[in-house]
């Protein structure tokens, strides 16, 4: 939390033991193909996707996970002073990045330019060190990674570097576009180039140990894509990557976070009052309004505002056991709170928790019905949960 104060008006909840049974569920799911299991690793990028990174990559580990991704440097080396001693990539700097500190704290480092393995080859210089590198091929994402065509000529000065002692190539990797969709044809092509650009790294002397190439999606519903490694992110966290084709229980997982906070104001107000910015939301008859002190500062979407009758906001649990029910977000969701039309019977009072998502085992709001309230991915709303937000572990070992 930014402020370094012990109170705020609402938490995140954090089951450290959800992440590790995720991540054995993941590790069942990467469990031998034609007598060959590949390694989990726990994407740990962007705080976790909210989480909390030195806990979550504990937990992670302690479920199995045998290495650990971040795409920051800073994330990786951070690790590495809270102890963690596993294998760690970290894959997304620009020129001038402290390759040097990574190489010194035995950290993995992708290159996916020609300047990058450059620069990764003077670090080692340098410190005197052996970079473990990963190449990263540009399979069809279009997005960070060498194309193909480029790949010959890099690999000869990969290969060459690690002949004399200052890279090991141990990785080759990529990216799918379409994993969320199994059967699109880009799957199987983006495959197809990257089991080619494994066959020229192989001929060409790269000592490789790992080739990864499954995300979470491809992970629970693509066992052709493991390879020797596989880089669940979202699913760590028990988030379905796969919404539209089957929720996280399914696939054995569990949603790690639950977002509460406390009623603040509660008040009754008439008929036809206008409710947050430009009225967005207006009363259709007396009712009771109830204030919760989170907003688009803490990473509540604005886009889930709610208006009447055409935009229902977003969904939030109010009240317990059998008198709890789900209402929407009324009007236009403020930097510090949003407003709930509670009803004319409402019996809430201010200090009453309410719960914006969580597992939803008890018929409650999830982080997709966030996402769909919105209009984004569940990996949106839980990576932009602000640091001011407290994060509250439990289930720790």
């Amino acid at each position: 939390m930014s402020t370094n104060y012990p109170y705020y008006p609402a938490r995140a909840l954090v089951d450290l033991a959800a992440i590790r049974s995720n991540v054995r569920a993941l590790a069942a799911h990467a469990a031998p193909v034609a007598g060959r299991s590949a390694q989990v690793m726990a994407v740990v990028k962007a705080d976790a996707y909210g989480h909390g990174l030195v806990p979550s990559a504990r937990a992670a580990v302690r479920g199995g996970a045998t290495w650990l991704g971040t795409a920051q440097i800073a994330e990786a080396l951070a690790l590495r002073a809270a102890g963690l001693t596993g294998r760690i990539l970290t894959w997304l700097y620009a020129p001038g990045a402290p390759l040097g500190d990574v190489l010194d704290a035995d950290i993995d480092v992708s290159v996916a330019a020609p300047w990058a393995l450059t620069e990764v080859v003077a670090a080692a210089r340098e410190r005197g060190r052996t970079a473990r590198v990963h190449i990263k091929v540009d399979t069809g994402l279009g997005r960070n990674g060498l194309l193909p065509a480029a790949l010959p000529a890099f690999l000869a000065g990969a290969v060459a570097a690690q002949s004399a002692g200052l890279v090991e190539v141990v990785g080759i990797w990529s990216h799918f576009a379409f994993a969320d969709d199994p059967t699109h044809p880009t799957v199987l092509a983006q495959a197809d180039t990257f089991d080619a650009a494994v066959r020229l790294a192989e001929r060409a002397g790269a000592h490789l140990e790992v080739r990864h190439l499954a995300n979470s999606a491809a992970t629970l519903t693509n066992p052709r894509m493991h390879y020797d490694l596989v880089r669940p992110g979202l699913a760590v966290y028990g988030l379905s990557p796969v919404p539209d084709l089957a929720g996280p229980q399914a696939y054995g997982l569990r949603p790690a976070m639950t977002l509460e906070a406390s009623l603040a104001t509660v008040k009754t107000v008439p008929a036809g009052s206008g409710v947050s910015y430009a009225h967005a939301y207006t009363t259709t008859q007396d009712t009771t309004l109830g204030v919760v002190p989170l907003g688009y500062a803490d990473g509540i979407p604005r886009h889930a505002s709610g208006s009447l009758p055409d935009h229902p906001g977003g969904p939030v649990r109010v009240g317990t056991g059998g008198a709890a029910r789900t209402l929407a977000v009324a009007g236009r969701v403020c930097m510090d709170q949003l407003v709930l039309d509670l009803g004319p019977d409402a019996a809430e009072q201010a200090g009453d928790r309410v719960v914006l998502f969580g597992d939803g085992l008890d018929g409650g709001p999830t982080v997709q019905d966030w996402a769909d309230a919105a209009g984004t991915i569940s990996y949106e709303i839980t990576t932009r949960l602000g640091d001011r937000v407290p994060r509250v572990y439990l289930g720790q070992d």
